[in-house]
């Protein structure tokens, strides 16, 4: 049988653990300290559990984290890692070290169902959600973890379509019995699924970042097919039933497509649908992709959009192009080798 994962549960499933293998009630936050803060490999590390326990937990249970199998490092820094998952899949995690800053992308899903036309991703539909623990062994795992000042939910996935295993995640990453990180170090991306969104945005407090990338639903609904499902002007209506302007971040991301949604009137329409939010704009380069009309948009009109918008009230950045050398497009080096180890028969 299997071995299950510790990695991953939370301190009330850690307290059932031990409940189940007659353990007292303490040890599942022993258990907790071992394996978020000393962030141990094996079952044998957990020291101040005595060693019954240790071996009856052994007989069930494993720490459950997996290296990763392959890495892309950029000219700048950037690394792509290729973490295996489920039923011998696997997905991304982007390493993007900035000065005093070091921010993980991490994915939470193989493949995914919103089948956005600019993502490699998407191409690959949808696989599996990630559990709680695949998710976390992204940063566990990572070279170079005691670095990360941030993480991004901005990889592989909806995360919105995966919510109750990343809700998980950021409990343990911001509880006091696991990584105790402040919640304003955690972003999580969505294209706006309406009841879920809801419920994130009541759960935690972490930044939240809408991937948008049109001004108007019909524009969005031709790159963004997911539109017709989760409507942007529904996802609007909930977003402006809360509180944005202190310190939490909300967020758009707006990818910017030559010939597409790049004109001075598609900032108009932008500026007007996000009319009454207290939020940025987040103005992103598109690496091309394999067999997709869509072309990038010049530097200098990248600079023409950004300073429009800020100039009519929507602060907007330009987000810095990282990891163009390495298969940087989201889903790219994942598709390659998930390709390969799971061939069409």
């Amino acid at each position: 049988m299997a071995l299950k994962n510790l990695v991953g549960m939370t301190l009330a499933q850690l307290q059932q653990v031990a409940v189940e293998n007659g353990m007292p009630l303490f040890t599942a936050r022993q258990m907790a300290d071992w394996l978020y803060v000393k962030q141990v490999t094996s079952i044998d590390q957990m020291t101040n559990l005595s060693l019954k326990h240790r071996a009856k937990l052994a007989e069930s249970y494993e720490v459950g984290l997996a290296a990763p199998s392959d890495a892309a490092a950029s000219q700048d820094g950037t690394v792509k890692y290729l973490f295996p998952v489920q039923n011998g899949h696997f997905v991304e995690a982007v390493y993007i070290p900035d000065d005093d800053r070091a921010t993980l992308c991490i994915s939470s899903q193989v493949g995914c169902k919103m089948g956005c036309v600019f993502c490699m991703t998407g191409r690959q539909h949808y696989t599996a959600s990630l559990t709680a623990g695949e998710i976390l062994n992204q940063i566990l795992s990572l070279p170079g973890k005691e670095n990360l000042t941030n993480v991004v939910f901005m990889g592989m996935g909806e995360p919105l379509d995966n919510l109750e295993n990343v809700l998980a995640v950021q409990e343990i990453l911001t509880a006091t019995w696991g990584f105790g990180w402040s919640p304003k170090r955690i972003t999580i991306s969505t294209v706006g699924l309406r009841r879920e969104l809801k419920q994130l945005i009541e759960s935690c407090d972490c930044h939240i970042a809408v991937s948008l990338h049109a001004p108007t639903p019909e524009k969005r609904r031709e790159l963004i097919p997911a539109e017709k499902a989760f409507s942007m002007t529904e996802m609007l209506e909930v977003l402006r039933r809360y509180d944005f302007s202190h310190q939490r971040r909300l967020s758009f991301e707006y990818t910017m497509f030559e010939g597409v949604n790049d004109s001075m009137d598609d900032a108009r329409q932008l500026v007007k649908t996000l009319n009454g939010l207290s939020c940025r704009v987040n103005l992103i380069r598109f690496h091309a992709i394999p067999d997709s009309p869509l072309r990038p948009v010049s530097e200098e009109k990248m600079t023409e959009f950004r300073d429009w918008l800020t100039a009519h009230g929507v602060f907007a950045t330009i987000r810095a192009s990282r990891g163009e050398d390495i298969w940087a497009a989201c889903g790219m080096l994942s598709t390659v080798k998930n390709e390969r180890s799971n061939p069409k028969r």
